[in-house]
């Protein structure tokens, strides 16, 4: 391929603007699928990053069995329209016997994968309006024992770390010392990588932002802290949770690792999550799906083409 010099002004400089154009004109979608047993502060914690109010039902405990549920929002903020999904695993680690808690996520992550396939594979394909339900990242809530994970954290973790982006985090990190933490924290990230878990890596392959990904690579899980209520400080109206010893601010860093963790899920790294949903664990679906259909190969255009041993 040969490099050529232009002698005068095109005009293709000007792609980036219209990609990005055309981006804030369609808006933008992010599935968040929330794991955790009940009374973690799943909902909370979701309140307080997108600053809203999702109006969230709360589930009752010791369900049967573990049911997900999604709700989609339309959120807007400048000019940039957001729809969100949240899905959470109402039940999650309620039963006596939690040995199959995974099955049901597993279940409905794949569903969403094969929904998705089926619309690639019609021969009238409406993908730019279709709906994506592909889960982008998955936020794990562990219980702030302070003792390490339980088997049921490494047995789902395990089976859903190649199927979505996983971020560990500790729930109601207020409810344990700072020394307590940085030790559980130290604990957590032993575990998962004696039992060969994989979790999401904030890319580093970016200049503009490796430095900032690096470090807070180095902070995970994190330890955060939700509430829906607001205190007046000084001057400042803040999202706080009051206790009799004292206020824990939500958005204070050396309280908690909040502002960490919206930094890297929503200003830093949104899309890189939804780029490997789609390139990583979506496409291993899709090969494993194809495969048991027959396809062997791709053709000229990428399409599927079918093994003749099949027919």
């Amino acid at each position: 391929m040969r490099t050529l010099k232009l002698s005068g002004h095109v005009g293709f400089d000007s792609l980036p603007d219209q990609l990005v154009n055309k981006s804030v004109q369609n808006g933008f979608v992010f599935n968040i699928l929330c794991i955790g047993e009940t009374g973690l502060g799943k909902s909370t914690l979701m309140d307080s990053l997108f600053n809203t109010n999702f109006e969230s039902t709360p589930s009752p405990h010791n369900l049967p069995t573990v049911k997900l549920k999604a709700h989609t929002y339309e959120l807007q903020e400048s000019n940039v329209r957001l729809k969100l999904t949240i899905c959470d695993t109402v039940g999650y680690g309620d039963q006596v016997n939690k040995e199959d808690s995974f099955k049901a996520v597993v279940d409905y992550i794949d569903a969403q994968f094969e929904a998705y396939l089926q619309e690639e594979l019609k021969i009238k394909r409406s993908l730019p309006s279709y709906h994506d339900s592909r889960l982008h990242v998955c936020l794990y809530f562990i219980c702030p024992t302070g003792h390490g994970l339980k088997s049921i954290d490494l047995v789902c973790m395990k089976k859903l770390d190649t199927k979505v982006n996983i971020i560990p985090i500790i729930a109601k990190a207020d409810t344990i010392s700072k020394t307590e933490l940085q030790k559980f924290k130290s604990k957590i990230i032993q575990e998962l990588q004696a039992n060969g878990v994989e979790i999401y890596q904030f890319p580093v392959d970016d200049d503009s932002v490796s430095d900032v990904n690096g470090a807070m690579n180095t902070h995970i899980p994190f330890a955060v802290v939700g509430s829906t209520d607001f205190v007046k400080i000084g001057n400042k109206t803040v999202r706080a949770r009051q206790y009799p010893w004292g206020t824990v601010q939500v958005e204070n860093e050396s309280h908690c690792d909040f502002v960490k963790l919206r930094e890297m899920l929503i200003r830093t790294n949104m899309e890189d999550m939804r780029d490997k949903t789609h390139a990583r664990h979506y496409e291993l679906y899709r090969r494993r799906r194809l495969a048991q259909m027959g396809f062997s190969d791709v053709d000229a255009d990428n399409k599927p083409v079918r093994n003749m041993n099949y027919l």
